[in-house]
């Protein structure tokens, strides 16, 4: 039986792999017109499955091409001379592998060729490929090189020059007739002379997250082999967690179908999915640890991260702003579809949340008063149901008790310290009672909506920042739309209030049929003089 995979490229004989039909299509045409080909995304987006599964195609089903497949991760730290040397012997075992696969011999002069022909710089290699191409019979070579990123940057400008010259030769022998680059960083952002592209001839591929219909096409094929099937709010729920990067969507449906235990007689549901959701949030898997390493890589990032959560009006996707094209390139952020920044997920919210979140901040003990029970029966009904008006009545206190001393939670921005005291205030209790606590939706324009399940039953908190009543006002609006959507009666509305001279709220009103509590909670923004303390 075949699995879901999430270490490194998937196969098809031994994972369920999502075709991309419709991207191969479009790739192997441009191939086909002799494109020079680039495509660079985060790590983990599937690109080097995708392009293993073009070579395939190319080996199995178009005999006409000769495709050479290289990997330039190891030459990193290697000096230029290095660099051409291995790429020869990597070029001629690879020409021995095709020839291998395709049951054929080498001629004796492609032979003596191989053996007695050098590449020490891109001078000479621009040569190999001229020479190489006159013993293939009319075949076009087909150049794919994964991990570009790793090519030595002394090298950079010269290889992608000769590149450059064997395109615009227009010869009708021209070789390589098509190339590939396939890496994280752009070409833009490599350390070469930036004063023009010696590549300005590439052709950029966009290799995008998985849509809905493609994560329905992987689950199900394990349906069809397995005869489990997921329900659809379940597949829903991952890609609307995930927006589809491979890994997480392959995460989610491993721990779904082999670390659960649910009989395969039983359909995969909701209370499933949330076991998994919490399990892939509280764990360590690749994933996340790249994006925590990632964000964590310039103290610029927390900021501007920070600034996309917070504004409603939103960060415009600004590619040539250096943060924001690098938090692109690490696949933290996207264009939304207004030209603004939106965080990728759901999950990669939380946990750029969670890595930003104080360890400890110094408020703990505080969060309820002292007489409060180990059991948090306070807060829970007779049959076991979160009493979220007291729940947050509480918060709204603590926050007025804690006064000036929330100004000093180390490490955080001011204008987010509510909303961490909030998720840090709700995680603590969530946890001691048994409940999982996620984001489930989040736009990138001051909105975020807090989910907590438990015995089954959901609850659900949006917090967002005073920008004035106008959008007060609105965003009850959208947050009854978002109850409605999601068949619940009520609704929690949280929003900080960062002025000088803040007005404290507390709201409860019926909009468009559902319950929402509103609170407007004062933040103080000085510590009071001696006088006044």
């Amino acid at each position: 039986m075949r699995r879901f995979g999430t270490q490194g490229p998937v196969h098809p004989q031994r994972n369920y792999v999502v075709s991309r039909a419709a991207e191969l299509t479009d790739f192997i045409i441009r191939v086909k017109e002799g494109r020079y080909v680039v495509i660079f995304a985060p790590r983990q987006t599937g690109k080097t499955t995708f392009f293993q599964r073009a070579l395939d195609v190319f080996a199995a089903e178009e005999p006409e091409y000769f495709p050479i497949a290289l990997n330039f991760e190891v030459y990193e730290d290697c000096t230029p001379s290095v660099f051409y040397s291995s790429l020869h012997e990597d070029i001629g075992e690879e020409i021995e592998n095709v020839f291998a696969r395709r049951g054929e011999v080498f001629s004796e002069a492609l032979a003596e060729f191989l053996e007695n022909t050098e590449i020490t710089d891109h001078l000479s290699m621009g040569r190999f490929f001229r020479r190489f191409s006159s013993f293939l019979g009319g075949q076009r070579v087909i150049l794919i090189i994964d991990e570009f990123d790793g090519i030595p940057k002394e090298a950079v400008r010269g290889f992608l020059h000769s590149l450059r010259r064997i395109y615009v030769s227009n010869s009708p022998s021209r070789c390589p007739h098509s190339v590939g680059i396939v890496g994280v960083k752009s070409i833009t952002q490599l350390n070469y002379d930036r004063s023009i592209s010696p590549f300005n001839i590439q052709d950029e591929f966009n290799l995008p997250n998985f849509t809905l219909e493609q994560v329905r096409e992987l689950l199900g094929q394990y349906t069809e082999e397995v005869g489990q099937a997921f329900a659809s709010e379940v597949v829903d729920s991952i890609q609307k967690q995930t927006a589809g990067q491979p890994v997480l969507v392959n995460r989610f449906a491993q721990i779904l179908t082999e670390e659960l235990d649910i009989p395969k007689t039983e359909p995969i549901t909701m209370p499933h999915f949330t076991m998994a959701h919490a399990k892939l949030l509280q764990e360590r898997n690749t994933n996340i640890d790249h994006l925590t390493t990632n964000i964590r890589r310039n103290p610029r990032f927390e900021s501007m991260l920070m600034r996309i959560m917070e504004r409603d009006q939103g960060v415009d996707f600004n590619l040539r702003n250096e943060v924001i094209s690098e938090l692109n390139t690490y696949g933290v952020i996207k264009r939304s579809d207004d030209g603004m920044c939106e965080i990728l997920n759901p999950i990669y919210l939380y946990c750029i949340l969670q890595a930003f979140k104080p360890l400890v901040n110094g408020l703990e003990q505080e969060y309820f008063p002292e007489d409060t029970g180990d059991e948090f029966r306070e807060y829970l009904t007779s049959t076991d149901h979160i009493e979220m008006e007291a729940l947050l009545d509480n918060f709204q206190d603590f926050i007025a008790r804690a006064g000036f001393r929330i100004l000093r939670v180390p490490d955080t921005p001011q204008e987010s310290v509510g909303r961490h005291l909030l998720l840090a205030y709700l995680d603590d209790f969530v946890r001691r009672i048994g409940g999982v606590m996620h984001i489930e939706v989040q736009t990138g324009r001051g909105r975020m909506d807090i989910l907590i399940t438990h015995n089954q039953q959901k609850y659900i908190v949006e917090t967002k920042i005073w920008r004035g009543s106008r959008r007060y006002q609105s965003g009850k609006q959208q947050l009854a739309a978002y109850l409605k959507l999601e068949g619940a009666a009520e609704g929690y509305y949280v929003v900080f209030d960062h002025r000088h001279d803040p007005e404290l709220r507390v709201e409860t009103e019926t909009i468009d049929d559902v319950t929402i509590r509103s609170y407007v909670i004062p933040v103080l923004q000085e510590r009071p003089s001696d006088s006044e303390v």
